[in-house]
């Protein structure tokens, strides 16, 4: 990731740290077993806040990324991926093509990924700053990264897309981080005002409220779906019963305080 952070410097303030990486910051392992890592990176991209120059494309070839398999995946050293995207309702084009269809110089079909859940993300973040895990490595970016109340609206987002596919579509360990946001928590009703917010605002309504309404259905009982996920994450290492209660009272504990302020 800090390949990609050094190569868009000039774009950096348009990056916003989502995904794993970004629930890891906020949660670390929220006492789970499961160890809380990842090898890849993923960056939302903020197409009004791009510079000019260079375009993102050349600025990850040369920082030695080639394009992978789908818009938005660059390919580093080893294979480790990077994911470039960018939020559905900010991108140009038909939602039917996956390249986020970015204005020029940034409109190669590979630059980015348009996904949805991610607009939570350009309105709840905060700058922080990421360092290399290796002590020899002294580089620093600071950038912005997501809040938790936009990874719960992004995770459950993909979650809930992914419910009607294969199975081997949806992700254990995305149901784990909702749950690891949920245990690292400490203030409740400032989660819920966040996501009020995001429900209020235009950029970010449509998805912050869908995910409202699945957390109402994929978490209200033991065997639901988001339970589930998280219990199958955490098979051989934590009691799945109580993975499952976890869930569903920390996802009753943040609608309650959302329905109190809304």
């Amino acid at each position: 990731m800090l390949e990609a952070l050094e190569g868009l410097g000039a774009h950096r303030d348009a990056v916003v740290l989502v995904g794993a990486q970004a629930v890891y910051l906020h949660a670390g392992s929220a006492d789970f077993a499961t160890a809380p890592t990842t090898t890849d990176a993923d960056l939302a991209l903020i197409p009004e806040k791009l510079a000019d120059e260079p375009a993102v494309v050349d600025a990850m070839r040369a920082s030695g990324f080639v394009p992978g398999d789908q818009p938005g995946r660059w390919l580093g050293h080893g294979g480790i991926a990077v994911d470039l995207m960018t939020p559905e309702a900010l991108c140009g084009g038909s939602s039917s093509h996956r390249s986020a269809r970015l204005q020029p110089p940034h409109n190669d079909k590979m630059t980015a990924r348009r996904t949805v859940g991610l607009e939570a993300a350009v309105l709840d973040n905060d700058v922080r700053a990421i360092l290399a895990l290796d002590a020899d490595d002294s580089r620093s970016f600071k950038i912005k990264v997501a809040g938790p109340a936009a990874l719960i609206v992004s995770k459950v987002i993909k979650i809930a897309e992914r419910r009607e596919q294969p199975r081997h579509r949806l992700k254990p360990k995305d149901g784990l981080d909702v749950l690891r946001l949920l245990r690292a928590e400490k203030d409740f009703p400032g989660l819920a005002r966040r996501l009020q917010g995001l429900v209020s605002n235009e950029l970010s309504s449509s998805v912050a409220n869908q995910a409202v309404g699945e957390l109402r259905v994929l978490a209200a009982e033991p065997d639901d779906l988001l339970p589930t996920l998280a219990a199958e994450a955490e098979a051989g290492f934590s009691d799945p019963d109580e993975i499952k209660m976890s869930m569903v009272a920390l996802v009753d504990e943040l609608l309650r305080e959302f329905d109190r302020v809304s």
